[in-house]
């Protein structure tokens, strides 16, 4: 009987515990453990109903676009909750003094794909729009090594394009610093039409072409579900045995099983897991936790591989939900919302109007706005009150949207150290992580650290590193501990 551990009940380690149920039940011989030291499953992801409105906690939906959400979803039955963005009323505004502008038509992140829109859109200055020019009639070189994200859009576009644009793009998805995040880990298809095309306009212009002849409907951009992304949670723990689910139970350690009594019975390499229960012995160990988290774990174990998780820098976040009658929002605009560069000096980073972006997830004659703080540049908000968030949202929703009504009710929510930052040279973290981890038998990770912050990619990493840990070698002893 294979035992295999799960450390961390966030998405990615329900993901990968479903992987193993689902082998269980088709007849592998296998047992597994799942252990969180929170009191709940699901990590960020976290929804509650308040006044008839879903308010999410953490990521409200995930990209259409990356198919392991929702087939995670079908399979364990939410295939019929699953809901597309409204993308008719997609429209995204930036802030740029006291006015909100809107988006340019044709632009892809921070391409422009239709030459009058961009020209006549008041987002961007005669000098940007004539390097934009410039940049399909005369290409930059393309990067021989990696470089931030803020770095490549200068010299393709200026920095006006990275401070009106690209930095609260980022920030909005990342919580990060488009000056320190990687190009090829956040945007590796631009760096790879940058060396295909030189010029970007064109790599883009020649995608959007190649998808004009396809015949396939284009897809909602987001997808979530209909009750709130803690649906995915709950239908997860819903398919696990019970008693192989423990919450409020924190690993202390992780060690190999003693190296002479392994020699002297001729086991294969396993692992035992302290807690406060006691140890237990595994198999395979999952670590589906924030990088730092699997970086004290391992430590005593393998110092290079530790000293290369606990390099991958964290930022935080906080979200301040705002319920409202829809008659008191009538100075908002159409759209699903609007971005503000930190240029700007406001605390905002952005704000969703979630009543337009999805459908049925707000009651008729309602409106709600998530409005979000926090981010790489502004860790201290995390320490503010919640009657301080709040009075600092209403007085900024107040000078961008001259929004001055109050809300029916306030939900504030912090992640904190939540997301990871992709940093340059990010990529060759990861390959570093990988080779050590390669020398450590029967361990995997998974989580948002590696490839990928979404939701599809945390599950991606989870089915991957349960695929890795069902390869891994038999412990033959009977496990101690077991409960």
């Amino acid at each position: 009987m294979k035992r295999i551990g799960i450390l961390g009940g966030g998405i990615a380690g329900l993901s990968a515990a479903w992987s193993l149920e689902k082998a269980r039940r088709a007849g592998q011989e296998i047992e597994y453990r799942l252990y969180e030291a929170a009191g709940r499953l699901g990590g960020v992801i976290a929804s509650e109903t308040v006044d008839g409105c879903v308010v999410e906690a953490g990521p409200d939906s995930f990209l259409t676009e990356k198919a392991a959400a929702a087939q995670l979803c079908r399979e364990i039955g939410l295939g019929d909750d699953l809901l597309g963005s409204n993308d008719a009323e997609r429209k995204t505004y930036i802030v740029v003094g006291k006015r909100l502008i809107p988006l340019p038509d044709g632009l892809m992140f921070m391409v422009p794909t239709r030459l009058v829109p961009t020209a006549l859109s008041p987002l961007f200055s005669l000098r940007t729009k004539l390097q934009m020019a410039r940049e399909f009639l005369f290409p930059p070189q393309p990067a021989t090594g990696d470089e931030s994200v803020a770095e490549m859009t200068r010299r393709h576009f200026g920095q006006e394009t990275v401070d009106r644009l690209v930095s609260p793009l980022l920030a909005g998805v990342y919580g990060g610093d488009a000056d320190e995040l990687s190009v090829r880990a956040v945007l590796a298809r631009m760096a790879q039409m940058e060396q295909k095309h030189r010029s970007l306009t064109r790599a883009m212009l020649a995608a959007r072409r190649q998808r004009g002849r396809s015949k396939t409907a284009t897809p909602p951009l987001f997808t979530t579900l209909r009750g709130g992304m803690s649906q995915m949670v709950d239908a997860i723990a819903a398919q696990l045995p019970p008693e192989w689910v423990h919450l409020s139970t924190e690993v202390h350690a992780i060690d190999r099983v003693e190296r002479a009594r392994r020699a002297a019975q001729r086991e294969p390499t396993g692992w035992v897991v302290e807690t406060p229960f006691g140890p237990e012995r595994f198999d395979a160990l999952i670590l589906a936790l924030p990088a730092w988290g699997s970086a004290s774990l391992l430590r005593p174990i393998d110092h290079p591989l530790a000293e290369a998780l606990s390099g991958v820098p964290y930022s935080s976040s906080i979200t301040v939900t705002l319920g409202y009658e829809i008659g008191r929002l009538l100075s908002l605009p159409s759209g699903f919302g609007f971005l503000v560069p930190a240029t700007e000096n406001h605390s905002l980073l952005a704000c969703t109007f979630v009543h337009a972006k999805f459908a049925g997830r707000v009651p008729v004659g309602k409106g709600l706005l998530r409005c979000f703080l926090g981010g790489s540049r502004n860790d201290e908000l995390l320490d503010q009150s919640d009657a301080r968030l709040t009075v600092i949202v209403l007085k900024e929703l107040e000078q961008i949207l001259g929004l001055k009504a109050p809300p029916s009710f306030v939900r504030i929510h912090r992640s904190r150290q939540a997301m990871a930052q992709y940093g340059v040279g990010h990529l060759d973290r990861v390959q570093l992580i990988r080779d050590r981890i390669a020398e450590l038998p029967g361990i995997a990770l998974a989580g948002n650290a590696y490839q990928g912050i979404g939701v599809p990619d945390c599950i991606r990493t989870g089915q991957e590193a349960a695929a890795s840990a069902l390869r891994a070698g038999h412990v033959t002893a009977v496990a101690a501990g077991t409960r």
